[in-house]
């Protein structure tokens, strides 16, 4: 009996500090529009009851496979149907059919815990007032759910609109200029399968990749062939990096990492991982390998940190030598942690870094490490969630908990 109690303290101290964290990523849910809503109603719940009501929901209003009202419950939670019910009720009194329904809810299933009159309601009032009939608004909400959640839904319901038009009809002429090479090249994309979440950033943008034309039509043609998906965001970055970057200024930058020992393949294999390292000016890459370099590491090994996790080349001199110092002076631990880690020069310090590596070094202090005074891999202390580590370090060692959680909170930013 007593182990139980101690293993329900446990528990709800870990809730408690889960719930702050959970409670403040999900002030910024939906923020976009939806800010009438509350974030304890947008919060997915952790008690098994709010999930098990969201999948019976789904299923016997929707008609949703058990299956797929999992993986939703998974997005959104919620223990009553009052919201959601008035949800339904507000795209039914706007014509939408049971199938459109479930197919929005699929795509963008935040939309059942939206206020239904103040954000959803009105948005569908200002399609209204613009002349769109019902089918029209019917046909575009269903393709493109996600015009819900965007301030500016006139604009994107016109971008959105053009598209559909291109689509279905035969005879409907392409505009002159950059327009017309919009509608063109975002067609091209939804075939290839991109999402709407995706597409709606192209939709409204005046900048390129997606105003262009042949040069559209070349650096796309690159990206499926290095196998990209367009489901990604990678693929939009690639897409993106190709179009703005002349063949000769894509070789100069290959030609710099060759210099540091990278193959052309390399170089190609990085791309695929981090989209973004060709940006990464010359300065930057050279300056990045002897900080390195300076630091004790080899060529070699910083060659496999790079392929490991190319962002690492864009961190700064100050950044990554005070953590340097911090993992590998202070701590202990071996660069060769570091190089098969190299994420954790990504890690705040202040967050992360700090608040773990003290309650090692209370542990430590009391002997309490599996493996006595010697440090456990940097991955399991640094590279794991919140949750993963105060369970893994904190919550097992019963009567020291609230110890041990004033240690790790103490200088977190809240």
């Amino acid at each position: 009996m007593y182990s139980l109690i101690l293993h329900g303290r446990r528990l709800v101290q870990l809730q408690k500090w889960l719930n702050l964290r959970v409670s403040v990523q999900n002030a910024f849910v939906l923020s976009d529009s939806f800010s009438s809503a509350s974030a304890t109603d947008v919060r997915s719940r952790d008690g098994r009851k709010g999930k098990n009501f969201t999948v019976s929901y789904l299923v016997d209003s929707l008609g949703l496979s058990k299956k797929l009202a999992e993986s939703i419950s998974r997005k959104v939670s919620f223990e009553d149907k009052v919201n959601p019910d008035s949800v339904l009720s507000l795209f039914r009194s706007y014509g939408f059919t049971d199938s459109q329904i479930s197919t929005i809810i699929t795509d963008y299933p935040l939309l059942l815990v939206a206020d239904a009159k103040k954000a959803l309601g009105r948005k569908l009032q200002i399609l209204q007032s613009r002349g769109a009939s019902s089918s029209e608004i019917t046909e575009i909400v269903s393709t493109v759910p996600r015009i819900l959640g965007k301030k500016s839904i006139t604009v994107y319901y016109d971008a959105v609109k053009d598209i559909i038009v291109a689509d279905t009809s035969s005879s409907y002429e392409l505009p002159q200029g950059s327009q017309g090479n919009k509608i063109r090249n975002v067609s091209a994309l939804r075939e290839l399968g991109m999402p709407s979440r995706l597409l709606l950033p192209l939709l409204v943008s005046k900048s390129q990749p997606v105003c262009g034309k042949e040069n559209f039509d070349a650096s796309l043609k690159k990206v499926v062939e290095m196998g990209f998906d367009p489901t990604t965001t990678k693929f939009v970055l690639a897409l993106r990096m190709l179009y703005q970057m002349s063949e000769k200024t894509i070789e100069e930058k290959v030609v710099v990492f060759r210099s540091l020992g990278f193959t052309v393949d390399d170089v190609w294999e990085i791309f695929k991982k981090t989209p973004s390292v060709l940006k990464v000016s010359k300065k930057k890459i050279l300056k990045s390998a002897e900080t390195f370099l300076d630091l004790g590491y080899s060529r070699a090994e910083f060659l496999m940190m790079v392929k490991r996790y190319p962002p690492c080349i864009e961190y700064s001199v100050e950044s990554v030598k005070k953590k340097n110092e911090f993992l590998v002076k202070k701590m202990k631990w071996p660069r060769n942690a570091l190089v098969l880690h190299p994420q954790v020069f990504g890690y705040s310090m202040e967050k992360r870094i700090i608040p773990r590596c003290n309650i090692l070094e209370a542990l430590l202090s009391k002997g309490l490490l599996r493996k006595g005074s010697e440090l456990p891999a940097v991955s399991s202390v640094l590279s794991c969630t919140d949750e993963g580590f105060l369970d893994r370090y904190v919550m097992k060692h019963n009567e020291l908990v609230p110890t041990l959680m004033a240690i790790f909170t103490k200088g977190r930013v809240s």
